[in-house]
């Protein structure tokens, strides 16, 4: 057995997002065939929970809008060239020891997300992108954001796309992993719902306390 969240967008005032922890019958091992297993286990049992339909955001999505929307798939703008959005995550981080490695955003995301554990010493201080300083609380704000800020120029082909009532991540394990694009992309989804996403994009601070209000009043819920 296992346990994976599913997120779920939230419209009105309060925070973004609904963690709803999912308990499955997990299938072990690597292959792509086996992840899917587990994400048709995932969806099956959020349905009979009543939460349906569910979207895979990975690689190892069954549907195309997954798949795109997955990080390692997704760019961004940066100085006005197209970037890997991974990569661009990856040559963020400010380390406490040796600083920032900004030369990550020019590799493959696989490559960057390799090569940020060999060259990374202390702690993660905060993030820089395209010059200026970001903070590192709330934990997960800087790359929510910037995921955000990479799929908002997509926004209308999106909402015409995103009609799931949550998202997951099957390769996304709370206790062991921060950052969630499944997460992002239910935030995403919150915010287009009240007309937020511009205004977001431009202002991390308004973001981050919206993400630390979330944080404050949302526990995330076990269900067998």
């Amino acid at each position: 057995m296992a346990i994976r969240p599913i997120f779920i967008p939230k419209s009105g005032t309060g925070p973004l997002v609904e963690t709803v922890e999912v308990d499955i019958h997990w299938h072990g091992g690597f292959a792509a065939l086996q992840k899917q297993k587990n994400i048709l286990a995932l969806h099956q049992k959020a349905k009979e929970m009543g939460i349906s339909p569910v979207l895979e955001i990975s690689t190892k999505s069954m549907q195309e809008v997954g798949k795109r929307l997955s990080a390692f798939n997704l760019k961004i703008e940066v100085h006005g060239v197209m970037k890997s959005l991974e990569s661009v995550y990856q040559s963020c981080k400010v380390f406490a020891r040796s600083g920032q490695h900004g030369l990550l955003m020019d590799l493959d995301p696989f490559q960057a997300k390799k090569a940020v554990r060999e060259l990374g010493q202390g702690e993660i201080i905060g993030f820089n992108f395209e010059g200026r300083d970001y903070a590192s609380e709330p934990k997960n704000a800087f790359y929510d954001w910037l995921y955000i800020r990479a799929i908002s120029p997509h926004e209308e082909w999106i909402k015409r796309n995103l009609n799931f009532a949550a998202y997951s991540d099957i390769e996304f394990t709370p206790h062991k992993s921060l950052n969630c694009q499944a997460r992002a992309v239910a935030e995403f989804h919150a915010l287009s719902m009240r007309d937020s996403v511009t205004d977001i994009v431009h202002n991390f601070e308004r973001f981050a306390e919206l993400l630390r209000y979330s944080q404050r009043h949302d526990d995330y819920i076990p269900r067998d």
